[in-house]
């Protein structure tokens, strides 16, 4: 119906173009029934999990038993934390996000390289992990950690809003990566690195264990970060057991 402006109530159609307008409409509403149609299988298709409860050991955790469990001689990551702070090359003043935080070892080491003025953003899908990390920054003074409840599809990061992401041994983790990486690289600034230390997978030489635990080896991690907008920068060779890789932002991606 068409209003008339200058009296109260409606003016009604001429049927001709009533016909035609209904017709307009219900081929619109066709169009838009067949498009929404193709991205509900699209959706459908990216909400398949790659590893259905990988994350269920974590839910309430306890956090003692995981300081014992990560922050360990022997542990290679825990061992060769240094210079994995030095490959990721901070800088005072940057952000960077910790996703998979865990017990906030390396939070707080980020926390001394970026600064007062910088960020660290500690990601983790436990509140246990959260609450602990809080505590430790509280009794610690630090003031430059932001703790993040993120979610198996996202790690909640804003847009630009970090110069670096860094994801330790919590990559396999990831039950969804494409979902997850879509976010990452939308949450890094232009230029921003992505850096990943995870296990290696090579048939008789990793450990039975982390050959059924972890999904893929390093080739595949690499070709789908790369296929969600990202440029293979280098790998650190100082690890036995484990790899770090990193990465950065390309400008286009999805769309590409």
């Amino acid at each position: 119906m068409i209003r008339d402006h200058g009296r109260t109530g409606f003016v009604t159609e001429p049927r001709a173009t009533r016909s035609s307008g209904l017709a307009g409409r219900a081929l619109f509403a066709l169009v838009t029934a067949i498009t929404l149609g193709f991205f509900a299988l699209d959706t459908s298709a990216q909400e398949k999990s790659v590893r259905p409860g990988i994350n269920d050991s974590f839910e309430d955790a306890e956090v003692e038993r995981f300081i014992e469990r990560f922050e360990r001689n022997g542990r290679e990551i825990y061992d060769r934390r240094f210079d994995i702070l030095n490959a990721l090359e901070l800088k005072p003043g940057v952000a960077v996000a910790d996703i998979g935080a865990g017990t906030g070892f390396f939070a707080k080491m980020f926390s001394e390289k970026v600064g007062e003025k910088g960020k660290v953003y500690a990601v983790e899908i436990e509140q246990n992990f959260l609450d602990h990390i809080d505590e430790m920054a509280e009794k610690a003074g630090i003031e430059n950690i932001v703790t993040v409840l993120g979610e198996p599809r996202t790690p909640k990061l804003e847009p630009n809003s970090v110069d670096v992401v860094f994801i330790c041994d919590t990559y396999h983790h990831f039950e969804y990566p494409f979902d997850m990486l879509r976010v990452i690289h939308a949450a890094l600034r232009e230029g921003g690195r992505l850096v990943i230390v995870d296990f290696e997978r090579v048939k008789g030489v990793t450990s039975d264990f982390s050959i059924g635990h972890v999904r893929c080896g390093k080739g595949t991690v690499t070709d789908e970060v790369k296929d969600s907008g990202f440029t293979f920068e280098r790998e650190y060779p100082f690890m036995k057991e484990q790899y770090l890789i990193t990465f950065r932002k390309r400008p286009h991606t999805f769309d590409d």
